[in-house]
């Protein structure tokens, strides 16, 4: 069986305001949507999440990346702070018939021997983190020849689309929001891997369109960063009843399509 283990460790700190996603958590399994099946069979295809490799997934929050890679037979440990993330990681990990070892920590300071894993994958988290130290231990982690994967799954505002609306709501109620306006590439953290020695760097990218009721997306934001994982309890419930009332009255059109960006980023340990 899994297992937790580890001091309970639930706050993060971006931007001096306290970000907290165990208390989303309730919204973060139902709402926010895992990455998608292409993501795995691209990664596969690299020899990325084949049977009998073992994986250390950083940040794995409720287990998206580290399920997906332990449903094609690696070994997968997923590591996160927020014991409440874990806990639900563990459920949706027997719902969906896979093993993954579960572990409390921080990528910063890593509690594994040097040259343990395979691969270390990072998903939709590389931003919350010291990248120059978790760079530096990843690196420290991986075996010669052992491959890093950064990946993230972001919603585009376009030109007045729903995402776009959503943000500015977002900004108006919490201003002190940093992640608006995003493009989903994040090039500044090729030299993250490139200065903590990796080699033979590698992105790539590919767009989709995600479908959302108008209840799936609220959720969906509700989840997020800049909602209740920063906002009060009172302060979630005005900002959600604001959105609402925003998609009934700019996008009442069911199901929302909603465009997204797959984005990943891929280093080599060197071999010699």
């Amino acid at each position: 069986m899994p297992r937790i283990d580890g001091p309970n460790i639930d706050d993060v700190r971006q931007f001096g305001r306290q970000v907290d996603f165990g208390r989303a958590d309730e919204d973060y399994v139902r709402w926010r949507p895992g990455f998608p099946v292409a993501f795995f069979d691209r990664l596969y295809a690299l020899g990325i999440g084949r049977p009998a490799q073992r994986i250390l997934d950083v940040g794995t929050g409720t287990g998206s990346v580290a399920r997906g890679l332990a449903a094609r037979g690696a070994e997968v440990i997923g590591l996160d702070p927020a014991i409440s993330l874990l806990e639900s990681a563990r459920t949706l990990d027997r719902e969906s018939g896979v093993t993954v070892t579960s572990a409390v920590g921080r990528v910063e300071s890593l509690q594994f021997p040097d040259k343990s894993f395979d691969v270390v994958t990072a998903g939709q988290c590389w931003h919350w983190f010291e990248r120059e130290r978790a760079a530096a231990e990843i690196h420290r982690v991986l075996r010669p020849a052992g491959r890093v994967v950064i990946g993230h799954f972001d919603w585009l505002p376009l030109d007045e689309n729903v995402v776009a609306a959503t943000e500015a709501l977002i900004l108006f109620y919490n201003p002190a929001w940093k992640l608006a306006g995003g493009t989903g590439m994040y090039p500044q953290w090729l030299t993250d891997l490139a200065e903590a020695g990796f080699d033979g760097l590698e992105t790539y990218s590919f767009d989709l369109s995600v479908p959302y009721s108008h209840e799936a997306w609220r959720g969906r934001i509700r989840a997020s960063a800049g909602v209740r994982a920063s906002l009060d309890v009172e302060q979630t419930q005005r900002f959600d009843r604001a959105l609402a009332e925003l998609l009934s009255r700019d996008f009442p059109e069911e199901p929302l399509r909603v465009p997204h960006r797959v984005w990943t980023l891929i280093g080599w340990v060197p071999s010699a």
